[in-house]
């Protein structure tokens, strides 16, 4: 099973595992699971660092990278058919990172693990609450 991390459940995996739904950790530690990031996370935890909304030891950047390697984690890129899904997808809210994480699910076929319950109903992509 494919799964993209929205950017609070790969942080949530790094900081505090236990606010995911024990049923969805399970997924993300099963055998079968390949888990994807994309870039979009990256930059969100780097903006939330900067801003003062995720404390973390040391230089945000290294941090950052350092999660990264931290897991298994296959790197899904920002691509032109991203950026054009990101603009048809239906998602009920503004924040252009959130179009740009679900529509990267949409074009890579992943199940996207998210704990936003505003993006637990978009058409044609699979949600799995954390």
């Amino acid at each position: 099973m494919n799964l993209l991390l929205d950017t609070h459940v790969w942080i949530w995996s790094l900081l505090s595992p236990s606010r995911i739904a024990a049923r969805v950790r399970k997924h993300l530690t099963g055998d079968e699971a390949e888990l994807w990031l994309s870039p979009i996370s990256a930059w969100e935890a780097l903006m939330l660092i900067e801003r003062g909304r995720l404390a973390v030891r040391g230089d945000g950047p290294q941090w950052v990278e350092s999660a990264w390697k931290a897991g298994p984690f296959r790197e899904a890129p920002l691509t032109f058919e991203v950026a054009v899904a990101s603009r048809r997808v239906a998602v009920p809210v503004r924040d252009p990172a959130d179009r740009f994480l679900v529509a990267t699910a949409l074009v890579y076929g992943c199940t996207f693990v998210t704990a936003d319950c505003s993006l637990s109903t978009v058409p044609g992509v699979e949600i799995l609450r954390a």
